[in-house]
């Protein structure tokens, strides 16, 4: 018995980094609930590291910038492994997936390398078992009340900038009893919104059911007693599912909130860019959810400096923005990357052109952000307390997704909330991208 205990004791402590999506950080999760449940000490993002430590490091390899921090971290935990300041340093995930040749050769003194789906592998590596009975136990990495809750992996569409199908593969649907079961199992921890995330939410159950059934499966979860928000991310806009606005209009608990990424409007990038829907039709598809779930807050993500994207594409995807009028709004600059149909094409817009266009579409969107919480101001919302900083309690309305969109600010000192909890705030000021309000009974 003695003999256990100390082997227990004398495991490494592991220590998760994780870069990239959403979807990476619920990757990592699932791997700490993994090692958890082998009797491993855990942490995710150790401000501290010892000499007996296994580091894992989760990639993303989506664009430049993620793939420069993702080599970045691997070289910093590579020289701290030189130094003998960490044990072993294991790389896992999306740039390890596409780049594992290549990430061999230049980085050598690395223990392992391995790929997306390779979870399994890993943990052999480290010493553990791969425990199914653990399927739907996570060591959540963000705040307890609210979890991100992966429905599918990979993709089939065909987007010529995406690389995500050399990294993840074909589309995946995760079968229903299972999704339904990790959310009880969430609840039961203190879990009350489920972010819902995928390559493409819309894909849902087309491989495994033969059809399209998201709608399904939001009632189901939605059916979950304790899940009070259920949150959709990553919309696909060709073939959308209508039946899911159902859903939205008919349970209070599904936020009536659409994460859909349009990435542009002209007809000839959406063509170029084999989005499989035109102009018109995506217009149509925006006017026609508005119609349907009439307060719905609506945000998506647009590319800019897309090879062949023209002044005249760029100023009219500008245009549609302001007469759109999204809720929220991302944009990023092109990224030419290898093995995708565009890399075959010219990179024929300069940087510096692609963020001056990028810099115009936010500063639009801010514009039209401010005008729209002015409109709030004197309307009281259901906010969900995210975090208490500084002087203020920090929370978001259904309209809102974690470090992505706006945030409720409640002065701290005249008003009391607890994180995690919900609580009617009144507006009363408003600002670009922040709402402060007080507290109502």
């Amino acid at each position: 018995m003695k003999s256990n205990i100390k082997s227990v004791k004398s495991k490494p402590r592991i220590n998760v980094v994780t870069l990239g999506c959403s979807k990476n950080i619920y990757d990592s999760e699932v791997l700490m609930g993994q090692l958890k449940g082998n009797a491993f000490d855990v942490v995710h993002e150790a401000d501290k590291v010892s000499s007996n430590d296994i580091v894992v490091i989760n990639t993303c390899g989506f664009i430049d910038n993620a793939k420069q921090e993702s080599i970045d971290t691997i070289l910093q935990y590579s020289e701290l492994k030189e130094q003998g300041k960490v044990g072993k340093v294991i790389v896992t995930g999306c740039l390890s997936e596409r780049y594992k040749p290549e990430l061999q050769s230049e980085i050598p003194n690395i223990d392992a390398y391995f790929g997306t789906n390779d979870l399994q592998d890993v943990l052999s590596t480290i010493g553990a078992n791969y425990r199914h009975e653990l399927i739907g136990e996570r060591l959540l990495t963000t705040p307890s009340h609210f979890a991100y809750f992966k429905i599918a992996e990979g993709c089939n569409r065909p987007c010529s900038f995406c690389a995500i199908p050399l990294m993840r593969g074909k589309h995946v649907t995760k079968p229903m009893e299972e999704l339904v079961a990790e959310a009880q199992t969430l609840v039961r921890n203190g879990t009350k919104e489920l972010i819902l995330i995928a390559q493409d939410l819309t894909y849902y159950g087309l491989d495994l059911y033969g059809k399209r059934n998201l709608d399904e499966l939001i009632r189901r979860l939605s059916d979950v007693n304790g899940v009070e928000w259920i949150r959709l991310q990553y919309a696909y806009p060709s073939g959308f599912p209508m039946e899911v606005l159902d859903v939205m209009n008919e349970r209070e608990n599904v936020c009536k909130y659409l994460d859909m990424p349009l990435q542009h409007i002209t007809d000839n990038m959406l063509k170029s860019m084999r989005r499989g829907i035109t102009k018109q039709k995506t217009i149509d598809l925006v006017n026609e959810i508005r119609d349907r779930v009439p307060n719905i807050a609506l945000r998506t993500t647009l590319i800019t400096g897309y090879p062949g994207e023209t002044v005249q594409d760029f100023e009219e995807m500008a245009q549609w923005v302001e007469d759109t009028r999204f809720d929220r709004l991302g944009c990023f600059t092109y990224s030419h990357e290898e093995k995708t149909h565009a890399h075959s094409l010219v990179d024929d817009v300069p940087d510096e052109v692609k963020q001056e266009r990028a810099d115009a579409i936010m500063e639009i969107q801010q514009g039209i952000s401010f005008e729209k919480n002015q409109e709030k101001i004197g309307n009281t919302y259901k906010v969900l307390i995210d975090k208490k900083d500084g002087e203020y309690f920090v929370g978001r309305t259904e309209f809102d997704s974690p470090e992505v969109d706006n945030e409720v600010l409640i002065d701290a000192n005249i008003n009391y909330a607890t994180v995690g909890g919900f609580v009617n705030v009144k507006i009363d000021n408003a600002e670009d991208f922040d709402l402060y309000g007080q507290i109502v009974k």
